[in-house]
């Protein structure tokens, strides 16, 4: 057995007695996924205090709190599950806050580079937003007329990890680019693959 592989089979032990500790303990999984979104909010004030003097040190807080929120995106579904909790509120409400969450690390941006004067990374932070926005968009509108739309690349755990890898790194700009891209690549893909099947269902004669 490899190093990594070990390393990953204890993380994967650790996390099971944790979302079992939690299970028993009858937490809410509701409650892990609103913490989860404080802990993004506190995130996008970091990003958002930041100055040119701060910036890399405030940039890194941030992607360690972004880090830290990722753990009850992580464990919230497993802990639903093992305690029983699994309702479709609680799917609807991980989702809603799951927007929000986003929305603030990219509002957070968004004010940091306003007071900076950097307009342009105004404009394209803003674009990203909006393409997040629409990936999860266009994936719950497709899903509602052809039962799954799981193609694309970018999805919200990849937004994540290309965020914290910038924060960490203090090279926001260029990731904030990845995602602008590929973020409306996989808008097209989904709207394209969308067509297709509506196409065959149409030619099919089972209607939309």
């Amino acid at each position: 057995m490899t190093w990594t592989r070990a390393f990953g089979r204890a993380c994967g032990t650790l996390l099971n007695v944790i979302v079992k500790a939690m299970a028993l303990a009858r937490i809410s999984p509701n409650v892990l996924t609103f913490m989860g979104l404080v802990i993004n909010v506190i995130a996008a004030f970091l990003f958002g205090y930041a100055t040119g003097e701060s910036q890399r040190r405030m940039f890194f807080y941030a992607g360690l709190v972004v880090l830290a929120a990722g753990f009850f995106d992580l464990v919230d579904g497993p802990v639903a599950r093992a305690s029983n909790q699994v309702t479709r509120f609680g799917a609807f409400f991980d989702s809603v806050l799951d927007r929000y969450s986003d929305g603030a690390l990219f509002f957070g941006l968004l004010v940091f580079y306003a007071r900076g004067n950097r307009f342009f990374y105004v404009v394209l932070t803003a674009l990203v937003m909006i393409s997040a926005v629409m990936v999860s968009y266009t994936r719950a509108r497709a899903e509602s007329l052809i039962g799954s739309c799981r193609v694309g690349f970018m999805e919200r755990p990849e937004r994540l990890v290309l965020i914290i890898i910038g924060a960490l790194s203090n090279r926001m700009a260029p990731v904030l680019w990845v995602i602008a891209v590929l973020s409306t690549i996989t808008v097209i893909h989904r709207m394209y693959y969308t067509w297709q099947q509506t196409q065959k269902m149409e030619s099919a004669g089972t209607g939309i």
